[in-house]
């Protein structure tokens, strides 16, 4: 047998190696979004196909393209779930009849409007009329298996007209209509691959990339989509949130990765530049006031700094760009420069009855020579349990691990003291001088109240005692006051108690969601649908005409995720919009990392 030299083996071996590493990191596997997206870009040669008839009057000269990663590997996020770890069936299954009621009568009663009126009946357009319950939900109904209602609403979706709003009002916000239109059909399109949805997605963005046309490319928030195709000059707003303008990056950077075209992800990569080089410049380093100045690109003067409502998804996906990015320096730095901030200057332990070791978000002043803590609590700031849980893994800081879980126990706690078991909007309690001794004191708690509310108080006789009060003010014992008694359906809470659970493995916190998923359903169940709470307090209370597309596309996503199969929306796999949007993370090699 005749044999070849051993150097010729040696390059046969080695080239058949290359070629199989170089189709193993190139090819994406076939089904996958990835898949798709080699056909997409190959058609549409890398750029958006959307017909863009408006002259920019600030066009970008050059783009800085998606970044390579930092990092050779990133740190696991979920836990290691044994095999045999088996959904919760009966709960899952609850949580989809849930959520099948409410999508059917929206499909009945409210289809290709913005949202369902769950007491009267009708609909509403309030996010450009374009459908938004229906694009929210989209990969709501792929991940509860939905197919036949999936497919249905994605020929309907792919139709839409992004460049004329349907509503009358012809002001959109761009904040909005990112997390919720594009987030929705891209995570659709990273789940099922169908090209038409990433030419959607491609559209629509090349339709909001109209109001970065500022002279110093900052967006417009809240966009006059008639006066900008009419030639109108724009200006970013002297007072914009930094939720607003901090919150459009994971849906921007994907829809960059997906087309190939940098545009989307140049637009948002000058915002961060300037969030980034202000972060140590305001009067709480490492985090933002809640308003800046976009016109003057000022992003540090401020004296008030939430990270709840107006604040809270700029800090959230300062971890998650990482993720999507695979590494970035960049986001890296800022969020551990944020998360630190975060805990040292806005979380508290609170002084309850039972003594739990909890933590919860409130809100910094800066009016002063030193910064002050608020112990104002919002439904909205539960977020920040997951987001620490998961910067923790990122970081592989077990310690901020660790805080995400008390700060998800303090939402779950906040839920069980309530009268009806829901979390109210926004309320009060008393910050511990320090979080490692916390011991209930009823004078100190008596005496909070009564200077939040002394009115109340007062008619209540000169010595309530604990549960009069508690009974008389409708007021759970432990919270001093509530500031806004509504609850709307809201997914924070539930979303911190997903990623714990997902992170941790703990089933305690499975069995907190179902006790959470069965107050709401108690109390927000109506004959059509389900309906927000104008007060969580009282039953007898009138329910409010409102069923918000998120209630769909985020609360119950997250209830059912919970109970589901742990590599079912992997976290390892996707990140997800802070609309609940499972976004891909891209795989090592295709695309040059994206």
């Amino acid at each position: 047998m005749h044999r070849a030299p051993r150097r010729h083996i040696v390059f046969i071996v080695a080239s058949v190696a290359f070629i199989l590493l170089l189709i193993y990191t190139q090819a994406p596997a076939v089904g996958t979004s990835d898949d798709y997206t080699l056909r997409y870009v190959k058609h549409n040669g890398g750029v958006c196909n959307c017909d863009n008839s408006t002259t920019e009057r600030y066009p970008v000269l050059s783009y800085e393209p998606v970044p390579p990663p930092t990092r050779r590997n990133l740190p696991r996020i979920q836990h290691r779930f044994s095999r045999n770890t088996k959904p919760q069936e009966a709960r899952r299954d609850a949580v989809k009849r849930a959520f099948l009621r409410c999508w059917s009568a929206y499909r009945e009663r409210a289809w290709l409007s913005d949202e369902l009126l769950p007491l009267a009946g009708h609909s509403r357009d309030h996010f450009g009329g374009w459908a938004a319950t229906l694009v929210d939900t989209l990969d709501t109904l792929w991940i509860m298996g939905l197919k036949e209602q999936y497919w249905e609403a994605v020929e309907v979706a792919v139709t839409i007209d992004f460049t004329m709003p349907a509503a009358d009002d012809m002001t959109i916000s761009v904040f909005e209509t990112t997390i919720r239109y594009l987030g929705g059909l891209l995570a659709a399109y990273d789940l099922c691959g169908d090209p038409r949805l990433l030419d959607k997605a491609a559209e629509l963005g090349g339709v909001l990339y109209g109001a970065f046309d500022t002279p110093n490319r900052m967006p417009v928030s809240y966009w006059d989509m008639n006066a900008a195709t009419n030639g109108h000059q724009q200006f970013a707003s002297p007072q914009a949130l930094v939720a607003d303008i901090g919150s459009l990056t994971l849906e921007f950077t994907r829809l960059s990765q997906l087309t190939k075209d940098p545009k989307y992800y140049d637009a948002i990569s000058r915002i961060m530049a300037a969030f980034a080089e202000q972060q140590n410049a305001t009067s709480v380093p490492g985090m933002w006031p809640y308003m800046v100045n976009a016109n003057r690109m000022d992003f540090h003067s401020g004296s008030t700094f939430p990270i709840g409502a107006m604040a809270d998804s700029l800090y959230e996906y300062l971890p998650k760009m990482a993720l999507l990015l695979h590494g970035s320096s960049l986001y890296e730095g800022m969020y551990r420069k944020a998360a630190d901030a975060i805990v040292e200057h806005a979380l508290f332990r609170p002084m309850v009855p039972d003594d739990a070791d909890i933590l919860m978000a409130g809100k910094v002043h800066a009016d002063t020579e030193q910064a002050r803590l608020d112990p104002s609590v919002e439904h909205l700031g539960c977020f920040a349990g997951g987001m620490l849980a998961l910067g923790g893994r990122l970081l592989e800081s077990t310690a901020h691990v660790d805080i995400g879980r008390r700060l998800a126990e303090g939402c779950v706690w906040a839920y069980e003291a309530s009268p009806l078991g829901i979390m109210p909007e926004d309320f009060t309690v008393v910050a511990c001088a320090n979080q490692s001794a916390c011991v209930w004191n009823e004078s100190l708690w008596r005496e909070d109240m009564r200077e939040r509310d002394p009115k109340a108080y007062t008619a209540l006789g000169a010595a309530p005692n604990q549960n009069a009060v508690s009974d008389e003010m409708k007021l759970p014992v432990g919270l001093t006051s509530i500031t806004n008694t509504h609850y709307i359906l809201r997914p924070e809470a539930i979303e911190s108690v997903f990623i714990l659970y997902r992170i941790t493995g703990d089933t305690a916190l499975q069995d907190a969601a179902w006790r959470m998923f069965e107050s709401i359903q108690n109390a927000t169940r109506t004959e059509i649908a389900n309906a927000a709470l104008s007060d969580v307090t009282d039953m007898a209370a009138p329910k409010m005409d409102e069923m918000e597309s998120f209630w769909l596309a985020e609360t119950l996503k997250y209830f059912y995720l919970v109970f589901s199969e742990p590599d079912l929306i992997s976290l390892d796999e996707y990140v997800l919009n802070t609309e609940a949007h499972p976004l891909r993370r891209p795989r090592r090699g295709f695309w040059g990392w994206g």
